[in-house]
């Protein structure tokens, strides 16, 4: 992949790949935080001598479950709205302000005390997280020609695996030793960090002095076509292309959001298990988890490219690995019925990895699919989608969990993607591009029929 022309554009992925970790670690410290007793009892204001009730921890559960939906609601709404924004403003200053809104929202969460305050917070986060991948895939589009793009999009999607591993290694010792609070100020802090490091090192390639002339000529070797003038959500969403990029998000995203989510709760309350974690115990497991998970993203991207270099057309290549990827999801079933805790782990571990190898070939769709100036508006519909999908799985997850445990949870998990996978070829049997020509012709169509 490292070609003798040049090599600068790895250090673009490699700020993604920072950007994606410290987003995931904002977002994922309170599935960790939940788990902590006093945290639970102060959000249901009860006395932090008092022994929590099963009636009580359900009742947070189901409370949980709602926060979690504000967040992926904010969410839905801030990738349609930071989407269109970045095509519109540029990636630098996009992804700048929305680093700068969630790292204000994950600081104010230091102070909440109760779950309507949660709420609140959660959302203004997820509008401003909703920044990371609508940016990331648009910064790809620009540095990256077409071919290296599944491998591209699985290094900085990698990140988000680690930004769990390190709040699952960080996160519960800083709770035990300096309580909950002190882990929304720290990762608070990371962010606006983050803010400074983008704002001072990324351009685009044009305006990079340190790209040399050959690596920009191999950028650009596709000779993709820019689309002169800005077409609507709704133009957009008359394409088939962008509806399978959609279906895709829609049905895999939930999934994901539910382990990043649950998975801390999955392994501190499930009965069955021959062992069962708390705060002091995370760290080893979710370590594996997210390692395997990781590896997964960029092999399935890397396979994705590979099979491309062999002669295969991008559709053949990209359907034929989301495919191994689906089958990979299939076994996390039993996860919920083996009592034995290295099982559970090896088994979401491989659904983990499966599902990151998903999302690193979907997220080319939008790059392969579309000219690369209005990528972050496809990017931002498809995030849109997932996040709606993660607000209805996120209302009744909670419900699901306390009145029937995980099991009914892990059998949705695991024929999600053969059934996405259906959907989208009967959508969209070839993955052919649109052209620009087409996308400034229904544009200009539209500015006219206003007049």
């Amino acid at each position: 992949m490292l070609t003798t022309s040049g090599r600068y554009r790895w250090r673009i992925v490699a700020l993604l790949f920072l950007a994606t970790t410290i987003n995931y670690i904002d977002r994922q410290v309170l599935s960790f935080t939940m788990t902590d007793e006093v945290f639970r009892k102060e959000m249901l204001d009860l006395p932090v001598d008092k022994e929590l009730t099963k009636e009580a921890i359900d009742r947070f559960k189901i409370l949980y479950s709602d926060v979690d939906a504000a967040f992926k609601f904010a969410y839905a709404i801030g990738f349609l709205l930071i989407g269109w924004l970045i095509d519109r403003i540029g990636t630098r200053r996009g992804f700048a302000l929305g680093i700068i809104i969630w790292s204000i929202a994950a600081t104010l969460t230091t102070f909440v005390q109760s779950m309507a305050g949660l709420r609140w917070t959660r959302a203004i986060l997820g509008f401003g997280e909703s920044a990371i991948f609508p940016s990331a895939v648009k910064t790809i589009s620009e540095w990256f020609p077409r071919r290296e793009r599944s491998f591209a999009n699985g290094l900085f999607n990698a990140g988000t695996n680690v930004g769990i591993i390190l709040t699952a290694l960080v996160i519960p010792p800083l709770i035990l030793k300096l309580g909950w609070r002190s882990s929304f100020l720290a990762t608070g802090l990371l962010g606006f960090g983050l803010f400074v490091l983008w704002w001072f090192t990324y351009s685009k390639p044009e305006r990079n002095k340190k790209l040399s002339a050959t690596e920009l000529a191999y950028i650009r070797r596709d000779d993709e076509k820019r689309v002169q003038v800005k077409p609507s959500w709704g133009q957009l969403l008359g394409y088939k292309q962008t509806w399978a990029f959609a279906v895709g998000k829609f049905m895999a995203d939930p999934i994901w959001w539910f382990y990043m989510t649950w998975l801390p709760d999955f392994f501190n309350s499930n009965d069955a298990l021959d062992q069962k974690l708390d705060l002091k115990g995370f760290g080893v497991p979710f370590l594996i988890i997210y390692v395997v998970s990781d590896a997964g993203s960029v092999f399935f991207g890397w396979l994705g490219t590979q099979f491309m270099s062999l002669g295969w057309s991008a559709n053949r290549a990209r359907k034929t690995t989301m495919l191994i990827c689906a089958l990979c999801v299939v076994p996390i079933v039993f996860a919920a019925q083996t009592n034995s805790l290295t099982v559970a782990i090896a088994l979401i571990s491989l659904a983990a990895a499966a599902h990151q190898g998903w999302a690193a070939n979907m997220y080319t769709f939008a790059s392969d699919l579309f000219p690369r100036n209005v990528v972050a508006s496809v990017t931002g519909i498809g995030g849109m989608f997932g996040a709606v999908g993660g607000i209805l799985l996120a209302l009744l997850s909670g419900r699901i969990i306390t009145a029937f445990g995980y099991l009914p949870m892990f059998v949705i998990a695991s024929c999600t993607y053969l059934i996405a996978l259906v959907l989208i070829h009967l959508i969209l049997p070839r993955l052919e591009p649109v052209k620009a020509e087409e996308l400034e012709k229904i544009s200009n169509w539209g500015v006219l029929s206003t007049k």
